[in-house]
């Protein structure tokens, strides 16, 4: 057996169903050990893509995603896309091609040195420098990318290693069950001290509450205690946008409908919440109100997140426990109600607008109106972003995917191929800018030859819209930030996709509506008045809590 067919057998041990990748010269023994397997290898059109397709996988079922590139500037394409899973917490496998071991001690021909390159961007990595660890390395890969708050791990495989013959028999690690850790009693009963006596209590729902698959004992606990609930960009689909104690979605920078939620609490319950998302000083600026973290692991030292208590451990059990040692709690909640219909009649006003371009708000709210609760949305990056965060609603975790960890531009194409791949019953839109389409956007090839009916929402404004947004709040002028495109629809119609151009305000909610009925992978180009950024910056600015 070669090396490299030991490494597909211990893939296929821990249940890998696809790898996303860019073959390369320096991985020829791997590929040729993937001829038989089980496992699918999807050839995309750019390493990076690679990487997001396998975050997203990661992200929407909890199993490493697995992507593959060469050495030099494959690995360094694919760099990108492994930043983003690790910093999204997204389980992930990246395995690099490397130079043969006879080279790497000089310089040589597109050698760098991974290991030391990915180090910062993943949460364990190594090289294979013998056959015989191979079956440790893939174990511990796995278990490292999924264990506590998930993340990347990476393989590095030198050509000569990959291409040698094993001169001993070698079999895969069995995978070991590890029981999931929660908080003892005495922290628990800590824990409902503070709740019971808090006046005006927060929740604040992070993306651990999807990774623990907590949001039915979130709701229970929201039932008993009548704690509001204000979803993270991540954490969206917690509890149900139409619960009477939803605060709906944070995350502009500046102020929002919500900032009185946070502004009226005297105690916060961050639940699965990831730092690197929000950071507090936007929420709790003066450091004035008290943390409960309730997550797997402790939070990042931040002097605006003055963790009072840590409820460490496994999330669903951990809150099942507050639940069980609670008293039914009734709270004064006419606020909520009040946050609720502002940011709701702003949601319901663009409704029937039909100026154009199309605001923003319009195009949120007809995609909301033609998807059900269980289809799925990927944002990219970009203005639309955060009109998306704010106004697109869900009722159920992971039905709207917004990267906002690292945050990549170009990660909307390549994540709805691999949520389609998942979820083949469900349909799947990617929202995406013109300036992040061009940056994956040869990925339709790839959506195209796997049948993947993919619908995919264009903002089209010719520029690097939230820069500029940007750019306008602090300068009162924009800078560098337009561009030119090509024509979409001759585009996409080379793609063989199906292509749509939205010419008036009324036509986008029927062109999303054929989308849908067409089955088949679809472009819609829709001009956006983004006008509409600088209208809600200064209407927030109005607000006093």
């Amino acid at each position: 057996m070669r090396v490299a067919e030991l490494l597909v057998k211990c893939l296929e041990h821990e249940g890998v169903e696809y790898i996303f990748g860019v073959p390369g010269e320096e991985n020829i023994d791997f590929m040729d050990a993937l001829l038989g397997s089980s496992i699918e290898f999807i050839v995309t059109r750019h390493e990076t893509s690679a990487a997001f397709m396998a975050g997203t996988y990661g992200r929407l079922t909890g199993k490493p995603g697995v992507c593959l590139a060469t050495l030099g500037p494959g690995a360094t394409n694919l760099l990108t896309g492994v930043a983003n899973a690790n910093m999204d917490l997204s389980p992930l496998i990246a395995i690099t091609g490397q130079a043969g071991l006879e080279r790497q001690h000089k310089i040589s021909h597109q050698y760098y040195d991974l290991v030391s390159i990915y180090d910062p961007v993943t949460k364990w990595n190594t090289q294979i420098k013998t056959g015989e660890i191979i079956p440790e390395v893939v174990r511990k890969a796995f278990q490292v990318a999924t264990k506590d708050k998930p993340g990347a791990t990476h393989i590095d495989l030198p050509e000569d290693i990959a291409a040698m013959e094993m001169e001993m028999e070698a079999t895969p690690l069995e995978m070991i069950e590890h029981s999931l850790s929660e908080a003892g009693d005495q922290v628990v009963q800590q824990a409902v001290k503070m709740i019971e006596q808090a006046k005006h209590p927060l929740i604040l729902a992070g993306n651990g509450i999807t990774r623990g698959k907590a949001s039915e004992s979130l709701q229970a606990l929201v039932e008993k205690t009548t704690i509001p609930v204000v979803h993270t960009f991540m954490g969206k689909g917690a509890i149900s946008w139409k619960n009477d104690l939803s605060l709906l979605t944070a995350g502009l920078g500046g102020k929002d409908y919500i900032t009185c939620g946070f502004n009226h609490s005297d105690l916060i319950l961050a639940i699965g919440f990831d730092i690197a998302e929000y950071p507090p000083k936007n929420w709790n600026p003066d450091a004035a109100t008290p943390i409960l973290h309730i997550d797997t692991k402790e939070a990042e030292t931040d002097a605006n997140y003055p963790v009072k208590l840590n409820v460490l451990g496994d999330i669903n059990t951990n809150l099942r426990k507050l639940n069980e040692s609670l008293s039914p709690i009734e709270r004064n909640n006419n606020w909520v109600a009040n946050v609720r219909k502002d940011a709701l009649d702003e949601y319901e006003q663009f409704q029937g607008d039909e100026s154009f371009p199309i605001k923003p708000q319009k195009i949120v709210s007809d995609l909301r109106s033609v998807l059900s609760d269980e289809d799925i949305v990927i944002s990219d990056v970009g203005a639309h972003k955060m009109w998306m965060g704010r106004m697109y609603h869900t009722a159920q975790p992971n039905t709207c995917l917004i990267s906002n960890g690292l945050a990549s531009m170009g990660v909307a194409v390549p994540g709805a191929i691999a949520a389609k791949m998942v979820h083949p019953n469900r349909h799947v839109v990617a929202v995406c800018g013109d300036g992040a389409f061009q940056m994956t956007g040869a990925e339709l090839e790839t959506a195209k030859r796997l049948n993947l009916p993919i619908i995919i929402l264009l903002w089209r404004d010719e520029g690097y819209g939230l820069i500029e947004w940007h750019q306008q709040k602090k300068f009162k002028r924009s800078s560098h930030i337009k561009f030119g495109n090509p024509d979409f629809i001759q585009l996409a119609k080379a793609y063989e996709f199906e292509a749509i151009q939205i010419q008036k305000g009324g036509d986008l909610k029927p062109a999303l509506e054929k989308a849908i009925s067409l089955n088949k992978p679809v472009l819609i180009d829709c001009p956006v008045d983004y006008s509409e950024n600088m209208k809600l910056t200064e209407k927030l600015d109005d607000i006093h809590c």
